[in-house]
């Protein structure tokens, strides 16, 4: 996730509060900076000189290139770094010896590298920061439909925070990491997600001592991921790792409320169809050691 640009302002607003997903808004204001300016800075203040001037002597703000109203816009911020990359690019030299390929995308950049038979494609998602803590919203690909000001609220950061500290105290020969792997790796459908599998892998890393995930642990541990998942489905209840979870360890910054929010439930549209709830039952079964 990125910062603000000097004379600059994010203010996350929050859209939807769904149980699996928060829909906020980035709403960005123009910062006085007449101070800097009066320090010897090379950048006048956007709301105190004439708009000509600005734009004589100085790129436009935000509000006027990546932004729809007051709202950071996810689709003129992929493609400004779209022209961006196509621009920058041609003056590296690795130019001259590999093939840049951007490929369509409205709320992501994609694109391909290839080098006679090398290749390989790379995926930029864009994100801000929320506050100091390590939650932001990012311009992850969602439902169709959704507006382009309308950003994701994402725990990816606090989520890998809390593995590595797991991992910190875990032993030399630990399994935990080759697990969550494997958990990433199951073939899943309509019924549950990998992320749920992983959600599951992570609560468990969070209760049972790292000292028990050692290799010759591994077929207690896979069996103690499937009962747990077992116990899930009966309930149709799945909680979130990092919202709502009181034992989220303290030293990874979280928003204000978060550790004591209702956590979503993960298997909510198990709860409110039969249809998804037997999908998930046979996926859970195909699981099951043969």
């Amino acid at each position: 996730p990125g910062g603000t640009p000097p004379g600059h302002a994010f203010h996350l607003e929050l859209h939807t509060a769904g149980m699996l997903q928060r829909n906020l808004c980035v709403r960005v204001e123009l910062l006085c900076t007449c101070t800097r300016e009066q320090l010897g800075e090379d950048m006048l203040c956007f709301l105190h000189h004439p708009e000509e001037e600005l734009r004589r002597r100085q790129d436009p703000s935000l509000l006027h290139t990546l932004c729809t109203g007051a709202s950071l816009d996810v689709e003129k911020t992929v493609h400004w770094f779209h022209q961006f990359t196509r621009v920058a690019w041609l003056l590296l030299p690795e130019s001259r010896h590999w093939c840049l390929m951007l490929q369509p995308s409205s709320r992501s950049c994609k694109f391909q590298l290839s080098k006679d038979n090398e290749s390989f494609a790379v995926e930029i998602v864009f994100g801000v920061q929320q506050g100091d803590s390590d939650i932001s919203v990012g311009s992850q690909p969602a439902e169709t439909g959704i507006p382009s000001t309308t950003w994701l609220q994402t725990y990816a950061v606090a989520e890998a925070k809390s593995f590595r500290h797991i991992s910190r105290q875990a032993p030399q020969d630990s399994w935990h990491c080759k697990c969550l792997q494997l958990l990433t790796r199951f073939p899943t459908g309509a019924g549950f997600s990998s992320y749920a599998l992983k959600t599951v892998g992570m609560h468990l890393l969070n209760t049972i001592p790292p000292t028990q995930w050692r290799g010759g642990d591994s077929r207690q541990r896979l069996m103690d991921i499937l009962k747990y998942l077992h116990c899930s489905l009966e309930t149709k209840q799945l909680h979130h790792f990092v919202l709502g979870n009181a034992s989220f360890p303290m030293e990874i910054s979280l928003p204000s409320g978060f550790r004591v929010a209702e956590p979503p439930n993960l298997f909510q549209h198990q709860a409110s169809s039969l249809d998804d709830h037997a999908k998930a039952v046979q996926e859970y079964i195909h699981l099951l050691p043969r």
